[in-house]
């Protein structure tokens, strides 16, 4: 028996994770028949059935379920092999590929990627907003801007901000009435919350401001969406002050509530750290924030 192709290898762990050849050919980027004909190829050159066909999907058969584990391994030893490539790479040109919040991404990040590309044109950026957390070790981003201390290990990790946070609101939706001078005050104001995420009501409850979701009547755990909410009218919300201070539409309120400052991490793996135009973007990034901070 040849080895096996590890593109074929690929595919078929794609498919026992994502269960049908539809989700797993969208994660790889193929079409649905290609990736069919990659299964067909692989279990025909192993001489075993893989996956049993079943109308919700393809499943894995025992020769399936024995193959998982060291499919695994070697998707993991590729990726340290990628990473040590690339960590060799010494031109100050190429592709970065950058992964934050989509509020970071949509207000923060665009003037200073612009000014990144400005002083360095042969270096390319590809901005991947996302709300979870993307795998650095698989190559799915080069640098991670989050805002928690990252746990997962093999990871360079540095603080390199606290950003402000402040309570903002809608001039529309202020209008004429007095504006809260103490906490006991801002029960008197509607409040635009977050839907699955307890963090307001936490913060609420250090003020002495004891709240249920019900008690907003405004939810959306989407840090887009909530904030146009907030710009909408629809109530007071909280956002870094880089954000809100900017928008000509919204005040500041509320002052003496102490609102928590909000931690700046950049993370990227140790041997892209090492590779000049990652190393440059994650130092540019770094400088820029710890400047906003400042501000």
């Amino acid at each position: 028996m040849d080895q096996p192709d590890w593109t074929l290898l690929r595919s078929a762990l794609a498919v026992a994770r994502h269960g049908s050849l539809s989700a797993a050919a969208r994660a790889l980027g193929l079409s649905q028949p290609t990736l069919g004909r990659h299964i067909e190829a692989l279990e025909h050159s192993l001489g075993v059935t893989l996956f049993t066909r079943m109308a919700a999907g393809l499943s894995l058969t025992p020769a399936g379920h024995d193959m998982l584990e060291p499919l695994a391994a070697m998707e993991a030893a590729a990726a340290r092999l990628a990473l040590i490539a690339a960590g060799r790479q010494e031109a100050v040109q190429g592709t970065v590929r950058i992964t934050a919040s989509r509020i970071v991404s949509y207000h923060i990040l665009p003037p200073i990627l612009v000014a990144l590309r400005r002083s360095e044109p042969e270096i390319e950026i590809e901005l991947a907003p996302s709300d979870s957390s993307e795998n650095l070790l698989f190559r799915e981003a080069d640098i991670a801007l989050r805002m928690y201390r990252p746990t997962q290990g093999d990871l360079i990790a540095a603080h390199v901000a606290d950003l402000p946070m402040a309570l903002y609101a809608a001039k529309s939706y202020l209008g004429i009435r007095p504006r809260p001078q103490t906490a006991s005050d801002l029960k008197a104001f509607d409040f635009v919350g977050f839907d699955r995420s307890d963090l307001m009501l936490r913060l609420m409850a250090q003020q002495g401001m004891l709240a249920q979701r019900e008690d907003f009547r405004l939810r959306c755990d989407d840090q887009v969406v909530y904030w146009n909410l907030v710009r909408a009218g629809g109530g007071i919300g909280g956002m870094q002050r880089i954000i809100g201070d900017a928008d000509p539409d919204l005040e500041r309120i509320a002052d003496f509530v102490a609102m928590p400052t909000l931690p700046v991490w950049l993370t990227a793996v140790p041997s892209l750290r090492a590779t000049p135009r990652i190393r440059r973007v994650y130092d540019h990034l770094a400088a820029a924030l710890r400047g906003l901070a400042m501000s």
